[in-house]
């Protein structure tokens, strides 16, 4: 399997399909399975790279604090190995974060960036439920904290399906990767003391942000100030949808992903 050797640890990754290259970077505790439904569209039109985070799936894990542009200086690693010499970037919740500081950082190596359910800035309140809620994830058995997740990410219409909700919760267990509480606890604290929101009106590229009408991990008004923090930004509010819109409405976000791309890079739309 694919590795990017960085310093003492390694980057687990894998590289689909053909065209302008889009670079996908997922949220807190997702590893690459979790872009399952997004792969065979994004596939067919682009070389979609797919990677696990630190701390989590089949990268290594670390010891120590670190930050979310930490993060993102892997990811960049991993697109220099793969020379990427610019690349469409989609960055979902933490990986959201993660991608306004590839963004940042590379600005000219960046074609559009598109962040769904995503955050400017964490703050006190932000690190206060990292530390509750890391303390409850070290003291539950995974099956709680998997239930955790599912009520965090998916709505309650999904929930009157009972079928769909053991299909994923399924899924989930059976991960053979599945994250550790210690990881875990050190991506929240990364996410929770993120802060671009003083940066972002640097950006002059084009930029998508999708919200979820109904999150309850990061709620919609959290998108709506990440886009008034970006000058140009396209802010579409996926009606009824959760934090795991990327799961539950994967056509629409796939479309709406796809469909930006395509308005501003009409040679990938015709590949």
């Amino acid at each position: 399997m694919p590795t990017l050797d960085l310093d003492d640890r390694q980057l687990y990754y894998e590289v689909r399909g053909e065209g302008e290259p889009l670079l996908c970077v997922h949220g807190l505790a997702v590893d690459t399975p979790g872009w399952a439904l997004q792969l065979p569209a994004f596939s067919e039109r682009h070389q979609t790279v797919i990677f696990d985070n630190r701390d989590v799936g089949q990268s290594s894990y670390v010891t120590g604090e670190y930050e979310v542009a930490d993060m993102a200086g892997d990811a960049l690693a991993l697109a220099d190995t793969l020379e990427l010499e610019s690349f469409h970037l989609l960055g979902i919740s933490m990986g959201g974060a993660i991608a306004q500081e590839i963004a940042l950082a590379a600005p000219d190596r960046v074609r559009t960036l598109t962040l769904a359910v995503t955050f400017a800035r964490g703050g006190a309140w932000a690190r206060g439920l990292s530390d509750v809620w890391s303390a409850r994830v070290r003291e539950m058995p995974m099956e709680r904290h998997v239930d955790e997740l599912l009520l965090m990410n998916l709505s309650e219409e999904f929930y009157e399906n009972a079928e769909g909700v053991k299909f994923v919760r399924d899924m989930m267990l059976q991960n053979p990767h599945a994250q550790d509480p210690e990881g875990f606890a050190r991506q929240l604290a990364a996410s929770s003391r993120h802060d671009a929101a003083d940066r972002l009106s640097e950006l002059s590229l084009p930029v998508q942000v999708i919200a979820g009408e109904r999150d309850i991990l990061v709620p919609v008004w959290k998108s709506q100030e990440l886009a008034g923090l970006i000058d140009g930004a396209k802010l579409t509010v996926i009606p009824n949808a959760p934090h795991g819109l990327s799961l539950e409405r994967a056509q629409e976000f796939n479309d709406l992903v796809l469909g930006f791309i395509a308005e501003h890079e009409p040679a990938a739309a015709a590949h």
